[in-house]
């Protein structure tokens, strides 16, 4: 079975059992919500255990949660730096123009036949996300994901179709 990251524990929070998660999914309410379960693996990527979420608030840029049956920070501490996953059969179903991380990174990304790189990683700084794409003998081009940049985004061909406006590529 495949498993997607929605989190990453990165502190305990207070002397209840709470940690602090470092968010990767856009449907962090749902994902953390109360009775949900999610899959806990340990630095190295290796399956741990199924946990269910016992209570999930947001503060500051973090999403604090509590595991169900873990109510004090000697339990839990030994988690942080552990990941939280999803399975792929809890996934939902997405509607046309949206995507999974999963699904973006990895692209290749073209302006017009010019291939400019693979898509590495998704960063969420505010208002639309960033989509940094790893170029040969290049630094790093953060493509902002708005409609003038993205044209069009193929899963089937692996396919990003991109049009750099002008200050967006500053090596050239």
């Amino acid at each position: 079975m495949d498993y997607f990251n929605v989190g990453k524990i990165v502190n305990t929070q207070g002397l209840q059992g709470e940690m602090r998660v470092l968010s990767v999914t856009d449907f962090a309410e749902d994902r953390f919500k109360k009775g949900k379960t999610l899959a806990l693996f340990d630095p190295k990527d290796n399956f741990v255990m199924d946990v269910v979420i016992a209570g999930h608030r947001k503060h500051k840029n973090f999403d604090i949660i509590k595991f169900k049956d873990m109510y004090h920070i000697n339990l839990i501490e030994k988690y942080k730096g552990y990941s939280l996953k999803i399975s792929e059969d809890n996934l939902t179903e997405l509607e046309d123009g949206e995507f999974y991380y999963h699904d973006i990174i990895g692209l290749e990304v073209y302006e017009g036949e010019t291939f400019i790189g693979l898509i590495k990683e998704i960063l969420q700084p505010g208002a639309n996300d960033i989509w940094v794409v790893k170029r040969k003998g290049k630094s790093d081009l953060l493509l902002p994901y708005i409609p003038p940049v993205v044209l069009d985004v193929d899963l089937a061909r692996g396919r990003v179709e991109v049009e750099l406006m002008e200050g967006l590529d500053d090596e050239d």
